[in-house]
């Protein structure tokens, strides 16, 4: 099992930045791929970021760029850096822990953010 808390939502105006945070705990960390998710209003949830293990990235084409996805495996964490903010990026931004070799999958309950002047 693996608990997973996001934080570091909030309002913020366009061009601005934000450090989105996801604290695990329960398992062991680092053995985990880590991805960052995002639900707007009245859409699906799209995957964001994703970083392995082993600590390869990779992006959506609307964040790249833009957002960097890192994690620091002594502190079970996993961040979401997002600079440039866009209206459009408002939505709850959701943590996921997954390991598909065992079919495990985790998520967080979401943190909000919001992008508006």
């Amino acid at each position: 099992q693996v608990q997973l808390v996001e934080s570091g939502g909030g309002l913020v105006q366009p061009g601005g930045s934000l450090r989105l945070s996801c604290a695990a705990s329960g398992s062991i960390f680092s053995i985990y791929a880590m991805g960052w998710y995002r639900q707007a209003p009245g859409k699906q949830r799209e995957l964001l970021a994703a970083i392995t293990s082993g600590g390869s990235t990779n992006y959506a084409d609307s964040v790249k760029g833009r957002f960097t996805i890192s994690r620091d495996n002594a502190k079970n964490t996993v961040y979401l850096q997002m600079n440039s903010l866009k209206p459009e990026d408002t939505a709850v931004y959701y943590c996921n822990a997954e390991l598909p070799a065992l079919g495990m999958d985790y998520w967080g309950k979401g943190t909000l953010v919001t992008v508006s002047s």
